[in-house]
């Protein structure tokens, strides 16, 4: 049977609340998965990956975010692509790969070949297609994607060693304490369904550890606290771990962008990187300059069609601007995330900032940070509500929802 014939079915895990801590205050009010990147929620941008997958039959969307959070945008993307696209609500987190388990006849009910299995927290460009190929071509029971990145910050990954001939995994460790290699474990991958039974057996294996366990009740208690439960399967540690060198789990190299997007800092850089693959994939998207009738852009900028931007405002590069934002005269914007119902009033500079909804940026103010995305207080970002009022600068700060800033502000949380 060819490729294009075998069913596949995609599956997205989403995480939940508990996970979004790291990008507050922005996930207060939405969903981190649905804040958006390049004009487009950070979900959408796999699930359109996802749409190219030949033969694809459903996707899958995996959290345990309440359902109405999501039940609007999966009504709306399910009648756009007119491929089913469905939430699937944990009742706990159940780990990586035990969140899979727990949906697994969902999941089988299109008796797929297939299952591609991402994380909704990374950016790239999800080459799906090719890894199919290659993953049918191993006839393993999995493939992963994976990158080269330097050996410094390949510590903060999974690393992997891998045949150069046959792409086989032959090592795996997550976030080690040594360095072992400077390929890392992208969080996109395409398992056949006997991934279901390797799940089942980390289950099994726990349960009979510990029914069998006999010990003390001192030591009961000790290894009680360092005990995962027999439902809770970690897909890195319990499941790729063990199967490396065993010829069931195997590699696809990229050598195209890739990033995970764990904070707001990192949410900017990504944005800047889906505008700039709009060039290849969405032209139609990025923003134009019409000759002086409308505002002038640089480089990759994305605006939403509501969103009123005066001709003398000067945009660009990586600015996405969202819904019904109002940018006055004379405004300049670089590489920033302007949020739905923003009012930018005359001549405000805003720069590798994001700027929360319903906020108001008065005349003459400006919004800046240093475009350091992994440092904590290197961009700055407002939340919901702020307002900056006429002629203040507002420089390498996190502001929380509703406030007001009358005097400028450097380097500062503001609570």
């Amino acid at each position: 049977m060819s490729i294009g014939e075998r069913k596949s079915v995609a599956v997205i895990m989403v995480g939940g609340p508990t996970k979004g801590t790291r990008f507050r205050p922005l996930s207060l009010n939405l969903a981190k998965p649905l804040f958006p990147l390049a004009g487009q929620p950070m979900v959408h941008h796999p699930i359109l990956a996802c749409k190219k997958i030949p033969n694809l039959a459903h996707i899958y969307l995996i959290g345990f975010y309440e359902e109405r959070e999501f039940a609007l945008y999966v009504s709306s993307i399910s009648n756009e692509l007119k491929i089913p696209v469905r939430y699937l609500r944990e009742d706990k987190p159940h780990g990586s790969a035990g969140g899979l388990y727990h949906f697994k006849d969902l999941i089988m009910e299109d008796d797929p070949a297939n299952i591609f299995l991402l994380n909704c927290d990374v950016c790239c460009s999800f080459p799906l297609a090719d890894m199919l190929e290659a993953h049918c071509r191993y006839g393993g029971m999995g493939t992963i994607l994976v990158i080269k990145v330097s050996a410094e910050s390949a510590s903060q990954f999974g690393e992997l060693v891998a045949d150069p001939v046959t792409g086989e995994l032959l090592h795996y460790a997550e976030k080690p304490e040594t360095f072992v290699s400077d390929r890392i474990n992208c969080g996109v991958y395409i398992f056949t369904p006997d991934i279901f039974l390797g799940i089942q057996d980390v289950s099994t294996q726990r349960k009979d550890r510990a029914t069998m366990r006999r010990v003390s009740s001192f030591e009961a208690l000790q290894s009680a606290t360092k005990a995962l439960p027999t439902d809770f399967v970690r897909l890195d540690q319990d499941i790729l771990s063990p199967l490396a060198g065993k010829r069931k789990l195997y590699t696809y190299e990229t050598s195209d962008f890739w990033e995970q997007i764990k904070t707001p800092g990192m949410s900017l850089r990504c944005s800047s990187l889906y505008l700039s693959q709009y060039r290849l994939t969405s032209p139609e998207l990025l923003a134009k300059s019409d000759g002086g009738r409308t505002a002038t852009i640089v480089g990759d900028v994305y605006i939403h069609p509501s969103a009123k931007v005066h001709p003398t405002a000067k945009i660009g590069p990586n600015v996405s601007i969202s819904a019904n934002a109002r940018v006055g005269a004379g405004v300049r914007l670089i590489g920033c995330i302007i949020l739905d119902d923003v009012e930018l009033k005359e001549n405000s500079i805003v720069m590798h900032s994001i700027v929360g909804w319903k906020s108001s940026i008065g005349r003459w103010s400006r919004v800046q940070g240093e475009a350091n995305y992994t440092s904590k207080l290197g961009i700055t970002i407002l939340g919901e509500d702020v307002t900056v009022e006429d002629e203040v600068v507002v420089a390498n700060c996190i502001v929380l929802p509703h406030k007001m800033l009358n005097m400028s502000v450097q380097e500062e949380i503001i609570l």
